[in-house]
C-alpha cells in the first residue's frame, strides 16, 4: 500500500501518525511518502509567534524534527505539487518528477488570499509561512525594518501585530471593518483594540485599502479614500485561502477548498482531503465551510487514517473555535457572534456573552475570564436547552454548577 501525502502541517502528519499506529492490527505496512513545498520539517503554524519571541523549537516542532523518521515517512521537503492525475494515480511536482500513489491524502492547507492589487510586489510579506515570515523578523532583528504596516486585522494580522510591536518595531494595522470581524462582535473587539493600542500599536478601524502601490517594489498601500500609508515593511494579513490551484483539471469537487463527505473522502475513489483545504460540514449550521483551526485538522487527520485502513470513521463537523494567546487579556471564541437572544454581562475588561436561538447556545465570547469555556461548548454541541439557567449561565463558576449533570452534557 502506496500511501501519499501531500502538506506536512497538523492534518497531514496526524495522517501518517494514524496510519502507522494502525496499520500493524491490519497486518498491513504502509509506505507512506510526504511532501511539503516548504524547506522545513513539519512544524505547526500556530506556534510561530511564540517561536519567534522565544527562540524556542519545541512547540514549532511539534512532534519532534525527526518525526519523519521515526514514523518511516519518506519526507520530500521543498517539493511542490503541479497537478494531480487520478486516473493514473499519479502526482506531477513542480521539478518534473513524478511520484505514484495507491491512496492519496491531499492536506496542502492555505496560502494568502490578498484580493488586492499589488499584493505580490516585492517588499510585501505575509505569516501564512514559516519561510515568508521569518525573512521579515530576521529583517526587524537586524534593524533593517523599523516600522510595520499591517493590511487585515483578522486572526493572524492581529497576531502578527503583537509580534512585531515586542521585536521593537512601530506597527500600525488598518482592517475595513473591526477587528477580527469573522471571529468577533464588535464590542468584543474593542476590549482587543484598547489591549492593542495599550502596546503602542496604531489600530486603524473602518480603513480600506485599495492597493499595494509601486513599480518594481512596494512603497505603500493606498487607501480608497485616495490617501497613501507608507511603512518600512508591509504586511499581507488579509485572509487564507485553500491551495487547491493545482487541482484545476483534475475531476475533483473543488468549491472554497475540496468538498468532502463525513469519511473526509472525496468524489474520487483513493482521494482523501483534510485539514485547512478541505471543505466540511459546520456542526451547528449545516453548512459547508473550511475551518482552518488546528484541533479540526488534527480530528480530520484522524478519521482520513482509520478510513483508510478500513476502521470506523465519522467526521462529526467542524466548529468556529479560537482563542488569543498573546494579548494582554485571554479571549474565548466559538461559535457564532449573534443569535436571537444574548446574556451578557461585563465589568471592565471582562465580558461575557452568550448567544441563543430557541433557548440552545449557538455561540460565545469569553474576554479576561474563560471560565465555563467547556460547559457551553458542550452544552452547544450537544443542543441542550438551557433557557431555564436564565442570567446563571454567565457565572463563570456555572461549569461546577450542580444545575447541570454530567447526564445533561456527555449523554
Amino acid at each position: 500500500m502506496r500511501v501519499l501525502i501531500l502538506g506536512a502541517g497538523p492534518a497531514g502528519l496526524t495522517a501518517a501518525r494514524t496510519l502507522r499506529d494502525l496499520a500493524p492490527s491490519r497486518s498491513l505496512d504502509p509506505s507512506i511518502t510526504m511532501v511539503s513545498a516548504e524547506p522545513f520539517p513539519p512544524y505547526s503554524p500556530p506556534a510561530m509567534a511564540d517561536h519567534f519571541l522565544t527562540g524556542r523549537e519545541a512547540a514549532l516542532y511539534w512532534q519532534g524534527q525527526d518525526v519523519c523518521d521515526r514514523l518511516r515517512v519518506d519526507f520530500r521537503a521543498g517539493a511542490a505539487v503541479e497537478a494531480v492525475y487520478p486516473e493514473q494515480r499519479q502526482v506531477l511536482l513542480e521539478s518534473g518528477g513524478y511520484l505514484d500513489y495507491d491512496q492519496l491524502i491531499i492536506a496542502t492547507g492555505g496560502r494568502l488570499h490578498a484580493p488586492l492589487e499589488g499584493y505580490d510586489l516585492p517588499g510585501v510579506y505575509n505569516f501564512k509561512s514559516l519561510a515568508a515570515a521569518r525573512e521579515l523578523v530576521d529583517h526587524a532583528k537586524r534593524g533593517e525594518v523599523r516600522k510595520a504596516l499591517i493590511v487585515g486585522a483578522g486572526f493572524i494580522g492581529v497576531e502578527v501585530a503583537v509580534l512585531l510591536k515586542s521585536l521593537g518595531l512601530d506597527v500600525t494595522i488598518i482592517e475595513k471593518e473591526w477587528l477580527m470581524p469573522n471571529l468577533l462582535d464588535e464590542e468584543t473587539a474593542e476590549l482587543v483594540r484598547r489591549d492593542l493600542e495599550a502596546r503602542g500599536i496604531v489600530v486603524q478601524e473602518h480603513t480600506e485599502a485599495s492597493q499595494f502601490s509601486g513599480r518594481r517594489r512596494v512603497e505603500g498601500v493606498k487607501l480608497v479614500t485616495g490617501d497613501t500609508l507608507v511603512a518600512d515593511a508591509y504586511i499581507a494579513a488579509t485572509g487564507i485561502k485553500p491551495n487547491v490551484s493545482f487541482l484545476e483539471g483534475s475531476g475533483l469537487d473543488v468549491g472554497w477548498g475540496i468538498r468532502v463527505d463525513n469519511r473526509m473522502r472525496t468524489n474520487l475513489p483513493n482521494i482523501w482531503a483534510a485539514g485547512d483545504v478541505a471543505e466540511t460540514f459546520d456542526r451547528m449550521s449545516g453548512d459547508r465551510y473550511v475551518h482552518a483551526i488546528w484541533p479540526n485538522a488534527t480530528a480530520q487527520g484522524t478519521v482520513v487514517g482509520r478510513d483508510i485502513l478500513g476502521f470506523s470513521a465519522d467526521y462529526q463537523g467542524a466548529e468556529r473555535m479560537n482563542s488569543m494567546k498573546h494579548l494582554g487579556l485571554p479571549i474565548m471564541a466559538v461559535g457564532e457572534s449573534t443569535g436571537a437572544e444574548t446574556l451578557r454581562r461585563r465589568n471592565g475588561a471582562t465580558l461575557r456573552k452568550i448567544f441563543l436561538d430557541d433557548g440552545k447556545i449557538v455561540g460565545f465570547r469569553l474576554t479576561g475570564d474563560i471560565r465555563g469555556a467547556g460547559t457551553y461548548r458542550a452544552l452547544m454541541l450537544k443542543g441542550t436547552d438551557v433557557s431555564s439557567f436564565g442570567e446563571d449561565l454567565l457565572d463563570p463558576r456555572f461549569r461546577i454548577s450542580r444545575c447541570v449533570s454530567p447526564e445533561v452534557l456527555y449523554h
